[in-house]
């Protein structure tokens, strides 16, 4: 299947990149186009209308503080690890067996039918096995070490056993033995920083005798919704007023990103209240606002951050999501996200999932992420933005080896159910529009 996937964690690719992408289309190994993001140290005052790009970079120069902490390997199941592991011990410690059977030599086992004797049985976690000579057989249990002189092991569905004889019928074969450090040796490194920690690479982790692993603390990110029409689910609602929704999406790719939520109730359109739930919040190690980013007159988190915070940069070149902001509250770093509902997401997928898998050094394929990057064919026409990256929500799915790429005519920023019903973003260049049967790059989320 030809997926071509790049990490969401890295920059947008350039030209040049592109070029590059290009010429592995096709080909069945996955390419990563982009570099690394790094940031750029040469921010001062606030920045308005920047790129994408330009906007990953100046967050980075505040980034989430990584902290490390030991756990058991039983506590382990969703963190991340700080640091790389490398095996203990060879794996396989020995040489055993992959099946029940009998330990022989193969040069005994030639014919049709050979009778042996049987000297001893050698059992996984027992003493250590008699040694197997001409003419003599071992039983032994799966993971049971190999005797010293038997080469090969017959399947105890090939023998008959009487008494202390065993005849094998047919020809032994050298097969069914794990060979010591086969998987691993000693040393080895298996599992790099930054590895998302499921059952399987838990397992991995034991196996290699850890009994402890040094993982990333979980960053503590403040959400907090504004806006005085919004009241939290299940409450009865008075005229004018909504359910309050962004946060709980926000506090879900939050805690799928490696960190803990704290998720606050709604602030009013309140400078004062405001101004001290910030203050409350800001011993977290992040915040995230959603609503009063724009240029109305109640866009308050906007004019405290001009006016008390410090503020980096203020409109994306995006759409939808064009009026984030990012800086800092009392030296703690502050994304302002859009208040309506699918522009927040959208700019946490595009902006701040990026910046937490970079702050944290997340590894790029093996750490948390809420999306990959593809190559899909498109089958609508679809229609850019004019001078901004267009992220329109598309429907992604592969068939016959490729992916393709439907749209939805219902693009409102407050349309979430269009979020549900599609699992990709459109990554349109500004003043590009695609038509069907072209591959463009998308963003499809997991």
């Amino acid at each position: 299947m030809h997926h071509h996937v790049l990490c969401s964690s890295r920059v947008w690719p350039s030209a040049s990149d592109r070029v590059e992408s290009d010429r592995t289309r096709g080909h069945t190994q996955p390419y990563h186009s982009g570099r690394t993001l790094e940031p750029n140290h040469a921010c001062g005052a606030m920045e308005t209308a920047v790129t994408l790009d330009r906007a990953i970079q100046i967050s980075l120069t505040k980034p989430l503080r990584r902290r490390t902490e030991t756990v058991s390997l039983d506590k382990a199941r969703g963190r991340v690890t700080a640091r790389p592991l490398a095996s203990r011990v060879d794996d396989p410690r020995f040489d055993n067996s992959a099946m029940d059977g009998f330990a022989v030599r193969a040069e005994d086992c030639e014919g049709e039918q050979t009778t042996l004797t049987v000297v001893g049985t050698s059992q996984a976690g027992g003493e250590s096995p008699p040694d197997v000579g001409q003419g003599q057989a071992c039983r032994i249990m799966t993971g049971a070490p190999m005797p010293r002189g038997a080469d090969a092991i017959v399947m105890i569905e090939d023998t008959d056993v009487q008494g202390k004889t065993v005849t094998v019928r047919g020809p032994a074969r050298t097969g069914f033995i794990r060979r010591r450090a086969e998987n691993l040796s000693i040393g080895q490194e298996a599992l790099p920083a930054g590895t998302l920690l499921d059952s399987a690479k838990l397992a991995l982790a034991g196996t290699m005798g850890h009994g402890t692993l040094d993982v990333i603390r979980r960053p503590r990110v403040a959400i907090l919704s504004t806006g005085d029409e919004l009241i939290q689910p299940g409450r009865e609602l008075s005229p004018g007023q909504i359910y309050e929704s962004n946060s709980h999406a926000l506090a879900s790719l939050v805690e799928s990103m490696g960190c803990e939520a704290v998720r606050q109730e709604s602030a009013n359109d309140s400078l004062e209240e405001l101004r001290s739930t910030l203050d409350a919040l800001s011993d977290c190690d992040a915040i995230l606002t959603s609503g009063g980013v724009s240029m109305g007159d109640w866009d308050l988190v906007r004019k405290l951050m001009e006016q008390e915070g410090d503020v980096l940069f203020w409109r994306v070149m995006l759409r939808p999501g064009g009026p984030p902001l990012f800086g800092s509250w009392k030296g703690t770093p502050l994304f302002g996200l859009p208040g309506n509902p699918v522009s927040s997401l959208v700019v946490f997928h595009t902006l701040v999932s990026p910046w937490i898998s970079n702050s944290l050094g997340y590894h790029e394929e093996m750490g948390p992420r809420l999306s990959q990057r593809v190559s899909v064919k498109l089958e609508d026409n679809i229609t850019g933005a004019p001078g901004k990256l267009c992220l329109r929500r598309i429907r992604i799915r592969s068939e016959n080896g490729e992916l393709l790429a439907s749209t939805h005519t219902h693009q409102g920023s407050g349309n979430l159910h269009s979020m549900v019903a599609h699992n990709g973003l459109t990554l349109l260049p500004p003043d590009t529009d695609a038509k069907a049967g072209e591959v463009i790059e998308a963003l499809w989320i997991l």
